[in-house]
């Protein structure tokens, strides 16, 4: 994976799919407003700003799907999960992107 598809969202689609098939923890990183507007099937809400003080919802999810609207958010989020501990993080991008592949 390149440097800019690392911090603006995966561009392995299959790795994402693979991961949503395996029952993957898919958390929209936009404010509450962006969110009500329109999301993933399954998807839960925490803001960026919140994740750091929401560690706890993390735990235990065998995979993590991130992303908000341009895949920018969703970078940093993995980024704060990955340096709190968890490895299991992915940078869906856009959530566009993700709920395509939700089906």
């Amino acid at each position: 994976m390149g440097f800019l598809s690392s911090i603006f969202g995966a561009k392995d689609n299959s790795k994402i799919t693979e991961a949503i098939q395996e029952g993957a923890f898919l958390v929209d990183v936009r404010m509450p407003g962006e969110f009500a507007s329109g999301s993933v099937k399954g998807a839960v809400n925490i803001p960026l700003d919140k994740i750091g003080s929401q560690l706890s919802k993390f735990k235990g999810k065998k995979n993590i799907v991130v992303f908000c609207r341009s895949g920018n958010r969703s970078g940093q989020a993995k980024s704060i999960l990955e340096q709190n501990g968890f490895q299991n993080v992915i940078n869906g991008g856009t959530w566009s992107n993700v709920n395509q592949l939700v089906g």
